[in-house]
């Protein structure tokens, strides 16, 4: 109807017309009109199939231009455009979960960021990639913070409203913080099994690759989205992407990740249960299952194999289960990742208590005997 209207418009506009030109006001498309003029127009086609009647609208000729649309569209047509009031208390529900558990997330994240980079013992390869995946949860959620602030105003405009490159520019922040996510899981997921294998080497030049890989290659697909969104699809604020084929520009890449993250999971999990029993794999005792299954449930969040529930999935399939899954589980990802290595890290434990020790050395100049004397684990 649009496309049809416009086409119209451009067949008038040589016309020298007097009173009120053609118009499309993003409903209905409105002919021609003298001054003191009445036009009625049906109701759009389209609203038919939401409701049986079909009602009228209408518009005055001025000489101002035109006047408003009366009676207004959703009362003429019989259009409902409420949300139900369960679905809307679920949504402000999803929305109240996810927001506290970025918030905790981001606080808990920034604390074990900044111990491992003020302690110099803890400055490690292991520990480099362990930071700059904490860096992308705290992206991740501080991107949320600010799609929600720009799609979901309090306010009563429209967030059509709002500056449409500021908008579109918190979209595009949003999904590059998650693409970075889901590529520095790969890299954690390649580090370890790399060090499993043996295989690894460790050098400055590995490094760079692991950083190009999870901060680099994010950049490369989201330029190309961009670039078919400005050319093939420049609608709204780009935060629908409903049976968009350019979605899979951003959605595929995250879909192989998680199916590789997935397959080195499977295969870290064989080379434990290697590692734990080399004679052909027999448990003779429950330790060895408790260690395989601690060792198992640890790798989880950090590869982040939650997400092969619904990766294979159509969009539409349980859209409330996945909402709960993906955002309410999701934003405390950051928080159990953050949690089991760090602050549960045995390593940086030990400097925590030595760092510690150091400062009532100083400030007091005795230390109890048992705490000097106290030993801790080498971490795994």
């Amino acid at each position: 109807e649009q496309r049809r209207c416009l086409q119209y418009i451009a067949a008038q506009a040589n016309r020298s017309h007097e009173g009120c030109p053609p118009s499309w006001d993003a409903v209905i498309c409105w002919p021609h009109a003298v001054i003191g003029e009445t036009v009625h127009r049906g109701c759009p086609a389209v609203f038919s199939l939401l409701k049986n009647n079909t009602g009228s609208v209408s518009r005055n000729c001025t000489s101002g231009g035109w006047s408003g649309a009366f009676p207004p569209y959703h009362i003429a047509c019989s259009v409902d455009d409420d949300i139900p009031e369960t679905e809307e208390s679920y949504f402000a529900t999803v929305k109240l979960i996810y927001t506290i558990g970025y918030s905790i997330s981001l606080v808990v994240l920034v604390v074990a960021v900044l111990i491992l980079l003020l302690f110099r013992k803890l400055r490690c390869a292991r520990n480099f990639i362990h930071i700059q995946l904490f860096i992308t949860f705290i992206l991740k959620a501080v991107a949320v913070f600010i799609k929600d602030a720009a799609l979901f105003s309090s306010d009563d405009t429209n967030h059509c409203t709002l500056s449409t490159f500021a908008c579109k520019s918190s979209v595009v922040f949003c999904h590059y913080c998650v693409m970075a996510n889901f590529f520095w899981l790969l890299v954690e997921a390649l580090y370890l099994n790399s060090l499993l294998l043996s295989s690894f080497y460790h050098s400055r030049r590995c490094l760079w690759g692991f950083s190009l890989l999870g901060w680099g290659v994010p950049v490369l697909f989201i330029i190309l989205w961009i670039g078919s969104r400005v050319y093939f699809e420049d609608t709204e604020c780009w935060d629908i992407n409903e049976d968009s084929p350019y979605w899979w520009i951003i959605k595929g890449p995250i879909v192989v990740s998680i199916a590789v993250n997935f397959m080195l999971f499977m295969n870290i999990i064989r080379i434990l249960i290697q590692k734990l029993n080399p004679r052909l794999i027999q448990f003779n005792n429950s330790s060895q299952y408790r260690r395989l299954t601690k060792s198992t449930l640890l790798l989880i969040p950090l590869f982040g194999t939650h997400y092969m529930f619904f990766n294979f999935l159509p969009d539409y399939f349980s859209v409330n289960l996945r909402l709960c899954i993906e955002l309410c589980m999701g934003s405390f990802q950051g928080l159990l990742v953050a949690i089991l290595y760090c602050f549960l890290n045995q390593e940086v434990q030990k400097e925590v208590h030595m760092q510690w020790l150091r400062w009532q050395e100083r400030s007091y100049g005795v230390v109890p005997p048992a705490a000097k004397c106290s030993q801790m684990d080498t971490p795994f």
